[in-house]
């Protein structure tokens, strides 16, 4: 298909709209047809009191994951948007990096589900902090995602998915 951006510069693109996902310094690592991965660096303004990653960056990682997750399985013009996410949080993300790994478990014309799998990164190797499951809603792209020309509709030319 002509014009229809690869899963990763769909993220990338996404990810750098303005935001909170972009305000935390959101990378994407990688990205493929339902999976992606996402990380954040150790900024003192993401950290909680304690000096570990804070639980609502987590989790705004964890949600923007799933739903670029679920998004890069979708046609073009569709997109996922949260409507229940659960997180538990298994250990400190006291490391230099957390990395989230999403992968959407189960794709439907109105529904899709996602885990991931957050790790905590540091020198001496990953950890894992939490894991999350995430429903989302798959919802037409909104106007303002494809006046931008970030994600477009079938047949507008611009941005679109991987195939199932």
């Amino acid at each position: 298909m002509s014009g229809t951006p690869a899963p990763e510069q769909l993220v990338e693109r996404v990810t750098a709209l303005p935001g909170f996902t972009k305000a935390i310094g959101t990378r994407v690592l990688s990205a493929g047809a339902g999976s992606v991965h996402l990380a954040v660096d150790r900024g003192p303004d993401l950290l909680q009191f304690n000096g570990f990653f804070h639980g609502g960056v987590i989790t705004g990682l964890a949600d923007h994951a799933a739903g670029a997750a679920v998004t890069t399985a979708l046609p073009a013009g569709r997109i996922a948007v949260t409507i229940d996410l659960s997180i538990h949080f298994l250990a400190p993300a006291d490391g230099r990096t957390i990395v989230a790994r999403a992968r959407a478990e189960r794709v439907g014309g109105t529904i899709g589900v996602a885990s991931v799998r957050i790790m905590s990164r540091s020198e001496a190797g990953e950890k894992l902090c939490a894991i999350a499951t995430v429903t989302l809603r798959i919802v037409d792209d909104p106007p303002a995602l494809r006046a931008d020309g970030v994600v477009g509709s079938p047949g507008e030319g611009g941005g679109g998915r991987a195939a199932q």
